[in-house]
């Protein structure tokens, strides 16, 4: 559409506030605006604002919600031989060349300090491996264990596109050859203030966020993502986000046992650390598997205990699935994922200045990835230890920070040289006092540290493998 059907179209409903010094702006500044005005769906936002006035008005209520089935981790024998089980059902399909790496790298690094991409954040703790180099180099070194292509998918946002995509140019694809990886750009969609109003970001934009980490599976889908990883003969995507180093890619246990029980989606969990814990809560409501986050779990479901003293809902969510191709494509093209709407505080354009408000003003809308499970017909929920696969980097310090990060990252690797028979210093609280860092180019696990270590190989200062 042009400009002038643009306007019209935002005073037939009611938005014509957005052009309201249109005149006053600049030739390039007039066609940013106009390009985000075209993108809005307004039926689309119609049923946004019904559902938020719906959802101020609902009250409370206990959800009904029952503990999901978990693969837990191995004590027994016969555990250890499902997991036995389950890995070489996993290898497989690695040689095979039927995995995908798929990363959610939409995020800016501004909560911790840096102006740039979340991944190109520096987390080693001892070299400055960033973020991206960390996943590339675990990737990489399963490609060359299971002698196969893993190709990587990255998703990134409106924001970080073009920085992402130079930094892999500059540092040459950290490794991989260039047409196995690819980037594409999640959607954004439009925000509102309480009364429904479009914001203007700028004088040249409006303020749009993105879709949510759920938008990544109709980016799969329309960025030919999906198409490609079917003409490699790829049926089943390992799903990470950026921000955690310790999350196993491609793991062949997790796998196997997706491919065992034919799943549709897959996820892995831990056990809470406490009720209020800052994850979504895997559980069973009306028969499926579902997450429910903890800003919905209401306080008698977050509080409940067995009889046993633990969680009745321990399980604990952290974005790490397993997803076949088929399921993506059914649900990126076409089924939709609920909208989830969350009150932000959301800068806005007022009279040529932007304005940063210190309370919410208005709603951003999203969708979560694990609204599609209970679309799957089966789907695996496998629990890990956290200190094996949970280091994320959230914040610029304490509880999920770079710091924490880099701690239990020299602790996991601190384990990998005790059990190879290396003497390591803790402190009371049992962490590593030295930094540690091993490449997963080195050693993808302890046995495989174990068998390259020299004898006799001490500690000293910090260690890099």
């Amino acid at each position: 559409m042009d400009g002038k059907n643009i306007k019209a179209l935002f005073t037939e409903n009611d938005q014509s506030q957005i052009f309201a010094d249109f005149d006053a702006l600049s030739a390039n500044e007039k066609q940013t605006l106009l390009s985000d005005c075209a993108s809005v769906d307004f039926s689309w936002l119609a049923e946004r604002i019904q559902q938020f006035k719906q959802e101020e008005n609902a009250a409370v209520k206990t959800i009904e919600i029952e503990p999901a089935p978990i693969v837990a981790l191995p004590k027994t024998r016969s555990e250890l031989a499902r997991e036995k089980d389950a890995r070489t059902v996993g290898e497989e399909a690695l040689r095979a060349g039927r995995l995908a790496a798929f990363l959610v790298a939409g995020g800016q690094g501004t909560r911790l300090g840096f102006d740039g991409p979340k991944g190109c954040y520096e987390v080693g703790p001892v070299t400055d491996k960033t973020l991206f180099r960390w996943h590339a180099e675990q990737i990489l070194a399963r490609a060359k264990r299971y002698g196969a292509t893993i190709p990587w998918y990255i998703m990134t946002s409106r924001a970080n596109d073009a920085d992402t995509r130079k930094y892999f140019a500059k540092n040459d694809y950290l490794g991989f050859d260039k047409e196995d990886v690819m980037f594409f750009q999640q959607a954004v969609v439009p925000s509102v203030d309480f009364n429904g109003k479009l914001i203007r970001a700028d004088r040249g934009g409006l303020a749009l966020n993105p879709d949510g980490h759920g938008g990544s599976l109709g980016a799969l889908v329309r960025s030919g993502a999906i198409a490609d990883m079917k003409k490699r003969g790829v049926d089943t995507i390992s799903y990470f986000q950026v921000d955690n180093p310790l999350v196993t890619i491609c793991d062949p246990v997790f796998i196997g046992y997706h491919l065992k029980q034919h799943a549709q989606m897959s996820s892995k969990i831990l056990d809470k650390s406490c009720p209020e814990e800052k994850v979504g809560h895997i559980c069973l409501q009306n028969g499926k598997t579902t997450v429910i986050e903890y800003s919905d779990l209401d306080e008698e479901n977050m509080h409940a205990r067995e009889s046993s003293g633990r969680l009745k809902f321990w399980a604990g969510s952290i974005a790490i699935h397993m997803l076949s191709v088929d399921f993506v494509q059914s649900v990126g093209g076409g089924a939709r994922l609920p909208w989830h709407l969350a009150k932000k505080k959301i800068p806005y354009y007022d009279n040529g200045n932007i304005v940063t408000p210190d309370q919410p003003n208005g709603i951003k809308f999203e969708t979560f990835v694990f609204d599609a499970l209970p679309l799957t017909e089966a789907s695996v929920t496998m629990e890990v230890a956290r200190e094996d696969e949970f280091a994320p980097v959230k914040n610029a310090t304490g509880v999920d920070s770079a710091e924490s990060c880099r701690q239990l990252l020299s602790n996991y690797f601190g384990r990998w040289l005790e059990a190879a028979g290396v003497s390591v210093p803790r402190n009371e609280n049992g962490d590593v006092t030295i930094p540690i860092e091993i490449s997963p180019l080195f050693a993808l696990d302890e046995n495989e540290l174990k068998a390259k270590l020299p004898e006799g190989f001490a500690v000293g200062e910090k260690i890099v493998l």
